[in-house]
């Protein structure tokens, strides 16, 4: 595999940083859109893209917060994001959709596309598969779906209750039964209401993982939940990305 740091544009036309992270050989492969936590576009993440191209996708993760602190640690750019209300929704499909398309244009493409999100980038994962065009969509631990976040949360964020019936791919979602954001129950709630709807979709959760079970730099990191989620989100992405067809 090979990855290196390029430059999209994105949303409205700006100038984003993205990684990029890709299997060698001639073979077309399925691609895959990292979106990262809210701690941002930092060296775990770029370990998850390195991860993609190692089991044989093309990978990619945008630097969301580009442009509030562009050149900053990622500590500093999620702080600076953080200060400005996050990422809005509109801004993070317009910086997505630029990703997709990368992926899809690259020599050894086979058109199809998923996309993955870890806490934050959870919703934005799911937000992304109610309003782009993508082949699978995975929401790790994704909080704020149907409920607003509490007044003391720092960032600004809208429930996608209104769009889950635009869902247009099949949707993985993997959840820790300790987590507080989202709680079971909300991750109930979405299971129903994506059955009204008739979705694709299928839910796992984890009991003795809370939120961020995936994130080995944290006392939250649970290695046995990690690796039995991972082998789900392998199966699924290999049903759903590994053919043209």
């Amino acid at each position: 595999m090979r990855a290196e740091t390029i430059h999209l544009r994105g949303f409205n036309d700006d100038a984003i940083e993205a990684y990029l992270a890709q299997p060698t050989g001639d073979e077309r492969v399925g691609g895959v859109v990292v979106i990262h936590h809210m701690p941002g576009y930092d060296e775990s993440t770029k370990e998850i893209t390195r991860r993609f191209a190692a089991h044989g996708y093309n990978a990619i993760c945008v630097n969301l917060y580009s442009r509030e602190a562009p050149g900053a640690s990622s500590d500093d750019a999620a702080a600076a994001a953080r200060a400005s209300g996050g990422v809005p929704d509109e801004r993070l499909l317009g910086d997505v959709s630029a990703a997709a398309g990368y992926l899809r244009s690259l020599p050894n493409a086979n058109a199809r596309v998923g996309v993955i999100g870890y806490c934050s980038g959870g919703r934005q994962s799911l937000l992304s598969a109610c309003s782009l065009d993508f082949d699978a969509a995975v929401d790790c631990y994704g909080a704020f779906v149907l409920v607003a976040p509490p007044s003391s949360y720092p960032l600004a964020r809208t429930t996608l209750q209104g769009v889950l019936a635009n869902l247009s791919c099949p949707l993985l979602g993997l959840f820790g039964a300790d987590d507080e954001y989202p709680t079971t129950d909300e991750v109930e709630a979405l299971r129903t209401l994506l059955t009204e709807h008739g979705k694709d979709f299928e839910f796992h959760t984890y009991e003795g993982a809370g939120h961020a079970f995936f994130n080995v730099d944290r006392p939250s990191y649970r290695p046995d939940v990690a690796r039995e989620a991972w082998d789900e989100v392998w199966k699924f992405f290999g049903a759903h990305l590994n053919s043209t067809h």
